[in-house]
């Protein structure tokens, strides 16, 4: 992946409000990436100033391993979980609006 690419994906993450997510594949498309791994992969290796925790898998899941933390962030903000998934519908971020 080139530089660009990646500060892109860090400004497409940081660009998403509080009581709002995105997915991975939200990210990847809005920076030009070839592939929602990326996104994921950039959050691993510099992720840490990011808004990380409201990046979600596409079907609303959070991240197995921080799954706690992630959701107490986004109760934190207003995002509710049912079953530990975040209704998508309600909660994803349009860049447009």
């Amino acid at each position: 992946m080139d530089e660009q690419t990646h500060e892109r994906i860090r400004e497409c993450i940081a660009a998403v409000p509080p009581g709002s997510v995105a997915s991975y594949g939200d990210i990847a498309a809005l920076a030009g990436a070839s592939t929602p791994r990326i996104v994921g992969w950039v959050l691993k290796e510099d992720g840490f100033d990011l808004p990380w925790h409201r990046i979600l898998r596409a079907d609303g899941t959070v991240a197995a391993h921080k799954k706690q933390e992630q959701l107490d962030r986004l109760r934190a903000e207003g995002v509710l979980a049912n079953a530990s998934k975040i209704d998508m519908k309600v909660y994803r971020w349009d860049p447009d609006s």
